[in-house]
């Protein structure tokens, strides 16, 4: 058990400058289902609510720069922490993207961190709260300094140097929506298209559309299949969704999907009630929205296309635009039709 630990921790060590989603992969493997997950980043925009846009906001309130002080909520100790804005920015953009990616994905990321922190602060219940819920034991929303030494290694004074000199470019760089910080989610990969928010969040901001991003179908792990047993997801749709498979035949459990614009799971009958894509996906932990279920005797094969909530930033598609000669400029741009930037 002890060497098992030790080549763990070499591992992770050696993974400082891979992509989050591959640690989380690796972890997935060797720990089971309690592995960190980053693929649903901005989902929440404060610890108070899941949707963007469902709270009263308080346009442009406070400074935008690198000044602003910033609240999080670290969900594993429970305590209030307060950070720079530069300080806020580094941590977070370093839990969604590897240091190695171009420099532009890296920037797009940080204008969108720091765009959805200010979202946060203008729709917390709390004004003197936490404005984000995060935890950075298990490197989801932000990494504190003390995890960045850890998780990068040897690797730390090289990668902070970069992601810092980058962070610097874009300071103060917002991105607004009818004069307020605009909430830029992101999230890991999509199924070919982004989606609108009201598809999941029932919200509709006029940002958050679908737009085009089928480079993320060539993104490492894209599609991805898992078989559960019956018993599992029986005990998931159950504990989740109060729904009884009682004296049902699993090959009956789930009927005809309805689709979104973009492809994800709209809608589907679940042992004769109607549910949403989305519900189903958070009961049984699927990597997507957009899935098809299988029926193969006592268990059933889940396919996954995408990685998130699929609403905002793409960031395969943001490291592809990059790599194709985009700035961070027209990335934001891309995936944030009708925004505009302030400094």
């Amino acid at each position: 058990m002890k060497k098992a630990i030790i080549l763990l921790w070499a591992l992770l060590l050696a993974l400082g400058t891979a992509l989050p989603l591959a640690s989380y992969l690796v972890m997935e493997q060797l720990l089971g289902a309690s592995a960190p997950g980053l693929a649903d980043s901005g989902a929440a925009p404060a610890p108070q609510s899941q949707e963007p846009g469902g709270l009263a906001g308080l346009a442009g309130t406070g400074t935008e720069g690198d000044n602003t002080t910033v609240l999080l909520q670290d969900e594993n100790s429970g305590q209030t922490l307060t950070l720079s804005m530069r300080d806020y920015l580094i941590g977070a953009v370093a839990s969604e993207m590897p240091v190695s990616w171009p420099d532009e994905a890296l920037k797009a990321q940080a204008v969108a961190c720091h765009s959805y922190i200010l979202y946060c602060r203008d729709h917390c219940d709390d004004p003197a709260g936490p404005w984000l819920a995060v935890d950075p034991a298990r490197r989801q929303g932000c990494l504190t300094d003390t995890v960045l030494r850890s998780y990068w290694g040897t690797a730390y004074e090289a990668n902070y140097a970069r992601l810092s000199a980058l962070i610097d470019q874009v300071a103060g760089q917002v991105l607004y929506y009818d004069g307020a910080p605009a909430g830029a989610s992101y999230f890991a990969i999509s199924n070919g298209m982004t989606e609108a928010s009201e598809n999941v969040w029932d919200t509709a901001l006029p940002y958050l559309t679908a737009v085009d991003s089928s480079t993320d179908l060539t993104a490492q792990d894209y599609e991805v299949t898992v078989t559960l047993s019956v018993e599992q997801v029986s005990g998931a749709l159950g504990s989740a969704l109060g729904i009884s498979t009682a004296g049902i035949d699993p090959s009956a459990w789930f009927g005809t999907p309805s689709y979104t614009p973009s492809g994800y799971v709209d809608s589907l009958p679940v042992c004769g009630q109607t549910v949403k894509g989305t519900a189903l996906r958070s009961a049984l932990g699927l990597r997507s929205a957009c899935f098809t279920i299988q029926a193969q005797g006592d268990a059933f094969s889940i396919t996954t296309r995408g990685y998130g909530h699929g609403v905002g930033l793409s960031q395969w598609g943001a490291k592809a635009l990059a790599e194709q000669g985009k700035s961070w400029i027209e990335i934001l741009a891309h995936y944030f039709p009708g925004t505009t930037l302030d400094p």
